[in-house]
């Protein structure tokens, strides 16, 4: 017997989300509803899906902030946008943040149903992750898969916990940029009742210990004034 085909359908306008969630059903599928983007990301937190589709216009977390969320835990489920945001700006934008197709609202439903089942079913879906699983910055190397921290000089090492590696996977997927603190408390965070920009400083704080040769001087994680935060790093010259 064939497994059931799991879904995650995130859509804040009822009708809409159970018109989408019936044809859905239809087709075979095994259908989860979220209403808002932290509900979106706590299911996700808790389930596996084969499919994620997702609404950019979300109260409180939109749909962007979701993507980048479950594309820091997992690089390889399709993600597919459905949006009134239909401008070419829209769409590049959605698809440079990991999603796989973008289906601009009016749509037809026999569209989106194909769409989903070629995405489902396609077999080139070998590529790689943009964060490497063992990555040096500074004076320490992490490895993600073990949620670790090893120190380079010294030889010691510190388990690492979920938000940390969801934090530093969102910093080296944007090395090199200003990330507000705002974006980070909705992507790291997500479904909880989002703390204070101060959680976000003293994740800096602890990380400057852990890689920075002098804190009080940082090369690597350097502050923004207003804005948040930029991760100095190169792939493949981890310590320039």
């Amino acid at each position: 017997m064939t497994t059931k085909k799991r879904l995650l359908l995130v859509e804040d306008e009822e009708h809409l989300r159970n018109v989408i969630s019936l044809n859905l059903d239809l087709e075979g599928y095994n259908v989860t509803m979220a209403a808002s983007g932290e509900e979106a990301i706590s299911l996700f937190g808790k389930h596996t899906y084969d499919f994620v589709l997702l609404d950019v216009m979300l109260p409180e977390i939109d749909g962007y902030a979701v993507c980048q969320h479950i594309r820091l835990k997992d690089q390889t489920v399709p993600i597919m946008f459905l949006s009134a945001r239909s401008s070419t700006e829209e769409r590049k934008k959605g698809l440079k943040l990991g999603a796989d197709d973008y289906l601009a609202k009016p749509f037809d439903l026999e569209e989106l149903l194909l769409r989903v089942k070629r995405l489902l079913y396609r077999n080139n879906r070998g590529e790689e992750t943009d964060v490497p699983n063992e990555v040096t910055i500074g004076s320490a190397t992490v490895n993600f898969n073990q949620f670790s921290l090893r120190n380079n000089e010294t030889g010691e090492q510190r388990e690492l916990t979920q938000k940390e590696v969801l934090f530093l996977k969102l910093m080296l997927t944007k090395a090199n940029q200003a990330v507000n603190r705002n974006e980070i408390l909705e992507v790291v965070w997500g479904s909880e009742n989002l703390p204070s920009t101060r959680t976000v400083d003293n994740f800096i704080v602890q990380f400057r210990k852990d890689f920075e040769p002098d804190p009080k001087n940082p090369k690597y994680f350097k502050s923004i004034h207003g804005v948040g935060y930029r991760l100095v790093w190169e792939p493949g010259n981890p310590t320039s």
